[in-house]
């Protein structure tokens, strides 16, 4: 095994022991960067030789020497940010992150920037404006997105770890699609100032790694309250590695009865259920519920990010900073070429459907209603969690599907259903692998807590690892 094949907390142990250097780390990284990117794709930009001059230096922290790999919509000084649009594919951000900064003081080494769909708008990468990333487990299937470059390259063993951004379940959706840990951390705990925003009120930075143990780690680096964020909550520091413990007993599952009466996939039903008896015999406590609102859910979350995006995105008009069409014989020309010209197909469909939202003649009717319908949902997760600790579903109703074979905006949509009602409610969520299908393509189990209830949620996919044992499962990915 290489060292690029190890987790976080296994190469650390390995420095702080002085068993390895963080230059041999780190050349290990670049030599699986050059023997598999060419087939996954997984970067926008590699930082090879701003990677290789950090670790030439002294490196203090908890991720001191650690290889990680950064998605393209989260702010980096100096280093080319293009939330993979044509719109941003020259800009040069001159501030970092308040994460990239969190991973600088941690001594984490950034080795890039990951693909991902434009703007963060799809669940395939194959919406970047440069080119489409493809799952370590099978080349020809998607590894869902948008943060699916994050997803591939630690899949890949292309970075130990990466962040990714969640609006829908845009880090819990490639992270199961490529047999890994996504995390969704609630609403405000960890700071979105430097991230490319898609819709503001759902936006989160989260880790994807691949183990609970490396998500913990990274979640106590990312973690904490920031004054430039205005969504930033106060509280106090965390320590989420104190939740790693073996211990389901006594804790109470809630299995809402509308998410697996759906028709979807058999095999993803039945590994996800067959996970949850595992839960059961360990001593949780396992009941059926009912979230009625959930029916809504796709229907309300694209009515309200797609609204929130043609907001955000209107900044994007030629004038201040980014593409600027060349053909227009007046200002008024610019703005329209410039947007046709730069934005994709997919940031299109959402501006032309968020901006007939927020019109006069359909505010009330659908912005306003959808903001009423998010209201009854928040409530309807508020009354389960008095009861439960813990909301278990799928993370998606298929396996990674191949490029290409789902053209249908709509049907991509439905691809969501058991993931947006997390952000919408502003609670968190994990997913881990708890099996694999016939075709070999990994299933994600996803487990949702009440706001703040991370460490929850840690414990029982910690506890559901050791039980599952497929933590150390890895793609067999042809290398030259």
């Amino acid at each position: 095994m290489e060292l690029c094949d190890l987790t976080i907390h296994e190469l650390r142990e390995k420095l702080e022991t002085n068993e390895v250097t963080a230059e041999e780390v780190l050349d290990s990284f670049l030599r699986r960067i050059e023997a598999v990117e060419e087939k996954v794709r997984a970067y926008v930009t590699i930082t090879a030789d701003e990677a290789r001059e950090r670790v030439s230096g002294e490196l203090k922290g908890s991720l001191a020497g650690i290889p990680l790999a950064v998605k393209d919509n989260i702010s980096t000084e100096g280093i080319r940010t293009t939330s993979s649009s044509k719109m941003l594919e020259n800009y040069i951000p001159p501030y970092n992150a308040t994460v990239v900064e969190k991973l600088d003081e941690a001594g984490a080494v950034i080795l890039g920037k990951t693909n991902m769909d434009e703007f963060a708008m799809g669940g395939t990468t194959g919406f970047s404006a440069f080119h489409e990333t493809r799952n370590p487990w099978k080349l020809e299937h998607v590894p869902g997105g948008s943060s699916g470059g994050s997803a591939a390259a630690v899949a890949a063993g292309e970075a130990a770890a990466a962040l990714g951004s969640d609006t829908g379940g845009s880090i819990r959706q490639p992270a199961a699609f490529c047999g890994l840990v996504g995390l969704k951390p609630t609403y405000g705990t960890v700071s979105r100032y430097g991230l490319l925003a898609y819709a503001g009120s759902l936006d989160q930075i989260g880790p994807i790694t691949r183990d609970i143990e490396d998500a913990a780690l990274l979640l106590n680096v990312i973690s904490g309250h920031d004054s430039r964020d205005s969504s930033s909550v106060r509280q106090e520091q965390t320590d989420y590695t104190a939740f790693l413990q073996e211990d389901l007993s006594g804790m109470r599952i809630a299995l809402p009865k509308e998410y697996y009466e759906l028709d979807y996939n058999p095999e993803v039903k039945e590994s996800v259920l067959a996970a949850v008896k595992k839960m059961e015999a360990e001593g949780a406590i396992v009941e059926e519920v009912s979230l009625p609102s959930i029916e809504y859910s796709v229907a309300i979350y694209y009515i309200l990010a797609t609204g929130e995006a043609s907001s955000s995105l209107a900044r994007y008009d030629g004038v201040r900073y980014g593409y600027r069409s060349k053909e227009a014989a007046n200002v008024t020309e610019m703005f329209k070429n410039t947007r046709s010209e730069a934005f994709g197909e997919e940031v299109k469909r959402r501006i032309l459907f968020g901006t007939h939202v927020l019109s006069a003649g359909s505010y009330e009717e659908y912005y306003v209603k959808a903001q009423k319908i998010r209201t009854l949902l928040i409530k309807e997760f508020e009354e389960i969690f008095k009861n439960y600790d813990l909301i278990v579903t799928p993370t998606t109703p298929e396996t990674a599907f191949k490029a290409g074979s789902i053209t249908a905006p709509l049907e991509s949509y439905k691809m969501d259903a058991f993931t947006v009602p997390v952000n919408l409610a502003g609670i968190p969520a994990i997913t881990l692998p708890c099996g694999f299908s016939s075709a070999n393509l990994p299933i994600g189990i996803q487990l949702m807590g009440p706001r703040f209830g991370e460490g929850k949620i840690i414990q029982a996919a910690y506890s559901l690892e050791k039980l599952l044992q497929l933590e150390n499962k890895r793609p067999e990915l042809e290398v030259r």
